[in-house]
């Protein structure tokens, strides 16, 4: 593999500019990063190395050290769509189990996972696997993602 073409030290959450140089895809997993090399949409390399690990949103962008930004896009992946008579309570017992989950007014998106994929069904949830981008919400303490209860 060759070098990177093209080098990030800094993210930010939105754009600055209206016309991104290229655009990244990534789930929402790979969005969890410091230092890595990705490949963009249009097949060049962009070495990531941020001061620290970031939790990267969608529409968010990598600002380029030459000048320019990476946006960022959530990939679409396999997730368990949650509906039910009471999302309020399904919701509750998804975020008492650390789950990351996307709230919307009608349904909840989380990762598929066998242990909350029952723990729903006995809860009358109605479960329905979906493939769509990922963007659930981010830590009760601050942006992005929570690692632990260190305060």
């Amino acid at each position: 593999m060759s070098a990177p073409s093209m080098t990030c030290r800094v993210y930010h959450g939105h754009a600055h500019d209206p016309a991104p140089v290229d655009r990244v895809v990534l789930d929402y997993n790979a969005r969890f990063l410091r230092r890595k090399v990705l490949t963009t949409e249009g097949g060049e390399t962009v070495l990531v190395d941020l001061p620290q690990t970031t939790s990267l949103d969608h529409s968010g962008v990598l600002l380029l050290e030459n000048g320019g930004e990476i946006e960022v896009i959530a990939a679409p992946e396999k997730l368990l769509q949650i509906t039910g008579d009471d999302l309020i309570r399904l919701a509750w017992h998804i975020g008492n189990r650390h789950t990351p989950c996307q709230i919307e007014p009608n349904r909840l998106l989380i990762q598929y996972d066998h242990v909350i994929h029952v723990m729903l069904k006995l809860l009358d949830a109605s479960l329905t696997q979906v493939t769509e981008a990922f963007t659930p919400e981010g830590g009760a303490y601050g942006h992005g993602r929570t690692h632990s209860h260190a305060h």
